[in-house]
């Protein structure tokens, strides 16, 4: 597979690492772990700490890979997601802001009249025995697909350079004068002599 024979000896989340911690292996997965493993190719080492920062415009399945593989997450705050649902993926390096940008162009093989029919069922909720095992056994296929594909067939990948995001910095936490619940500090809204969290300020 492209892009892996660069990062033999490194320390690398395999795809079944990636399946533990979603859940379950579906395409979307397939997508992330493949353009990650790109990623990592073009640029190094996987983030330790915050030497790399993922700008990731969905919420699919696809950014729980990048999580993994990467090392970018939302706990460390290297991971950044304007949702535009769009399946482009932009990692870059500190401190210089150079990187990649990385967007899926695969088309997934024609489907025939009768798999067409059975995604709208899909679609509309169904889930009979029948159904969930032709979706089950298409998902399969697709992920192979893109699992075995060559790089080039998947992604369009250009180098940028980009500002960067602000490291992520930890503040104190204040109490909401409402729910007494612990809040971050920038996340307050002040109501005279009230510190509230947003959810009370809303309510208020």
């Amino acid at each position: 597979m492209e892009g892996i024979k660069s990062l033999e000896n490194k320390k690398i989340p395999d795809f079944e690492d990636v399946v533990a911690f979603h859940g379950h292996a579906c395409p979307g997965l397939a997508f992330g772990f493949r353009a990650s493993l790109a990623a990592l190719a073009e640029l190094g080492e996987r983030s330790e700490d915050e030497e790399l920062v993922a700008l990731v415009e969905n919420r699919s399945c696809a950014v729980d890979a990048i999580q993994v593989v990467t090392g970018c997450t939302l706990g460390k705050g290297n991971l950044i997601l304007p949702d535009y649902g769009k399946q482009v993926y932009t990692f870059l390096k500190r401190p210089s802001g150079q990187g990649v940008r990385i967007v899926v162009k695969w088309v997934s093989p024609q489907e025939t009249a009768a798999e067409q029919e059975t995604w709208k069922r899909f679609s509309d909720g169904d889930r009979s025995p029948e159904v969930m095992r032709i979706i089950k056994a298409r998902k399969g296929e697709k992920m192979q697909e893109i699992l075995k594909a060559d790089q080039q067939e998947l992604f369009t990948i250009s180098h940028i350079t980009a500002a960067l995001p602000e490291m992520a910095q930890i503040y104190p936490s204040l109490i909401c004068s409402q729910c007494g619940e612990k809040v971050m500090e920038p996340k307050t809204c002040q109501r005279g002599e009230k510190i509230l969290c947003i959810p009370c300020a809303e309510k208020d």
